[in-house]
């Protein structure tokens, strides 16, 4: 079970990009045929297999990875094969160079690796097959033309859902540990439900972390792209909300952190920790506000008010018993109201 599990992704490919890889691959075969008169033009079809990725960018990319590779791997083959001839210790000993030419120009994988296997088969295969450098080169570069024609024409793909969702669930889990940190200020917490409240702040980060990377793809799927121009505001809306909350997560670490560093069932008592309380609530009241679809659904009826963030909390009288946690508390919560009420008036 666990063998099998490591060969299985977690996530289908889009049935587009079957397809598309399909149709790909098909076109580079037919057109090298059609050209070259290659009877079986694999290498077009194994370019146009490789070429096709999940964004435009990408596909141009390993287009241009792998031709560099083969050009390179050919040409490695054809000089060497020339003066030593293609005995099997020439064609180990190419292997060899060839991979050290990958390390020194600092190739990426796409290139490196390719060079060895074209610098290879040209020494095994072309000795036997006039011209057999040349066409593998050509068909190489056709099949990465078609591939990226290909993933031009049909529908480029476009992944700002996932980056709208992660940034969205991200908001939600901010918001979520606002009032787990107003509800400790609240009510006597045990030490077990301060273990969880630091633990689901510092949940946060992994949160960000996939939200982040969403993102980065999300943006790596417009370049390129013929809707770039139509979808950028979408993900820039998206970009600018994350920006507030990086902020807004690390202000959560560090008031977990502080309360449960700090924590006495008598901060309960205080009443300027009360107003910090209520003053936490409202805030992820108003971040709910800030993450409502302009364009979307009616909003929640938890959120269906204004803004109700209310003026910095000012301590006229320290607090000798918990002052630290009060004051650090109320320095978190201003820079927290700085990040909501920015985003409101964006």
């Amino acid at each position: 079970m666990k063998f099998t599990s490591t060969l299985r992704a977690q996530t289908r490919v889009p049935i587009l990009q079957v397809l598309k890889t399909s149709v790909a691959a098909i076109v580079a075969w037919l057109l090298s045929d059609l050209l070259l008169g290659q009877p079986l033009p694999i290498f077009a079809a194994i370019a146009a297999l490789l070429v096709v990725q999940p964004s435009v960018s990408q596909t141009l990319t390993r287009g241009i990875e792998r031709s560099v590779g083969v050009i390179a791997g050919v040409t490695l083959a054809v000089v060497i094969g020339q003066v030593f001839g293609n005995a099997g210790w020439v064609v180990l000993v190419v292997i060899v160079i060839a991979l050290l030419v990958g390390w020194v120009l600092r190739l990426g994988p796409g290139s490196a690796n390719q060079i060895p296997i074209s610098a290879m088969l040209v020494l095994a295969i072309g000795a036997q097959t006039p011209g057999y450098a040349v066409d593998r080169i050509i068909e190489t570069i056709i099949g990465a033309a078609v591939g990226l024609i290909v993933n031009l024409a049909i529908v480029p793909p476009v992944v700002l859902q996932p980056a709208h969702l992660a940034v969205g669930r991200l908001l939600r889990d901010v918001a979520t540990v606002m009032d787990q940190l107003a509800l400790s200020l609240r009510t006597p917490q045990t030490r077990q439900q301060l273990d969880d409240l630091l633990a689901s702040a510092r949940a946060l980060r992994e949160v960000r972390d996939t939200a982040e990377a969403a993102l980065a793809r999300g943006a790596e799927s417009l370049m390129m792209n013929p809707r770039r121009s139509k979808l950028r505001r979408v993900l820039h809306r998206d970009e600018v909300l994350f920006e507030r909350l990086k902020s807004l997560v690390i202000r959560m670490l560090g008031m977990a952190r502080a309360i449960h560093d700090r924590y006495d069932p008598a901060l309960t008592r205080e009443p300027t920790v009360a107003s910090i309380a209520t003053e936490l609530e409202r805030a992820a009241h108003d971040l709910r506000l800030v993450g409502r679809d302009p364009e979307g659904s009616e909003p929640d009826t938890v959120t269906a008010e204004q803004p109700a963030l209310t003026q910095p909390l000012s301590v006229l009288v320290p607090h000798a018993e918990h002052w630290v946690l009060i004051g650090s508390l109320l320095e978190d919560l201003r820079r927290v109201r700085e990040e909501i009420i920015g985003s409101t008036d964006g």
